[in-house]
């Protein structure tokens, strides 16, 4: 009796747009452009500049206005969980347990980028200004600093903006595949692209981050956002108990 071997699927990288890897070395070499000028004592008078005018312009309206559209990226209590949900419908719905480990994948790539950059930057908060252990606006500005603790030492690059990008990213691309791309293609970019937006303004806005925070943040976070979109999901080797869950999932607006 003739044996009969699996079928195996071929694995290749997923397709973005722009395609190629020219792009993703644009944002990467903005980065560490961006950083180097930063490090080189450039850009911190416009920092200044703008968060002066910030905390000089903040009515009570649109201040709190700005606060509420800031919640917009928590990640705790609301990316996550909203993102952990669709892939739960998703997989319940398609039979395949794929949606998740794009999920654990955004977990995981934002995880081990931006905290750590975060740390190795040290860089205070605008905020840090007004707030005790004090530190003069020229201190909190500069980047490698060497802050003391509890000096809001980890505002380059923005973590709101960055994560924004990657999990709306994630959040648009589960709810194409939840309505099977049965919605105009607008609904499906304003989820992935307004709310980063909006949260580059609010942030640098609220003082929460000084305008190339949230800059720097742009750059990484579409950088990451192709990398993970990069991934074939569906072509994933998965172990064989999981066999009856291993469905393509993949549902592009």
């Amino acid at each position: 009796m003739r044996e009969t071997t699996p079928v195996r699927r071929r694995m290749r990288l997923a397709p973005v747009r722009p395609g190629g890897w020219w792009f993703d070395t644009l944002l990467l070499a903005g980065f560490v452009a961006l950083t180097g000028a930063l490090a080189a004592g450039h850009l911190l008078g416009l920092d200044l500049a703008v968060s002066e005018w910030a905390f000089t312009h903040d009515p009570t309206p649109l201040y709190w206005t700005a606060r509420v559209f800031n919640l917009l990226g928590q990640g705790g209590w609301l990316l996550l969980p909203v993102s952990g949900a669709l892939a739960v419908a998703v997989a319940w719905r398609r039979h395949t347990v794929r949606p998740l480990l794009l999920v654990a994948g955004a977990f995981l790539i934002t995880t081990l980028t931006i905290g750590p950059l975060k740390l190795w930057t040290d860089r205070a908060a605008p905020t840090a200004s007004v707030k005790e252990p004090f530190l003069a606006p020229e201190e909190a500005v500069e980047i490698f600093n060497q802050l003391p603790v509890g000096a809001y030492s980890m505002s380059y690059p923005s973590g709101h903006v960055a994560n924004a990008i990657v999990w709306y990213g994630v959040i648009a691309l589960l709810l194409a595949c939840l309505t099977a791309g049965r919605l105009p293609v607008g609904p499906y970019r304003l989820v992935r692209y307004a709310p980063p937006a909006i949260l580059l303004v609010t942030t640098t806005y609220l003082n929460f981050h000084w305008l190339t925070d949230g800059l720097a943040a742009l750059l990484l976070g579409l950088l990451l956002d192709r990398l993970l979109h990069r991934v074939p999901w569906d072509d994933l080797p998965l172990p064989g108990r999981l066999r009856r869950w291993d469905r393509p999932f993949i549902q592009h607006p």
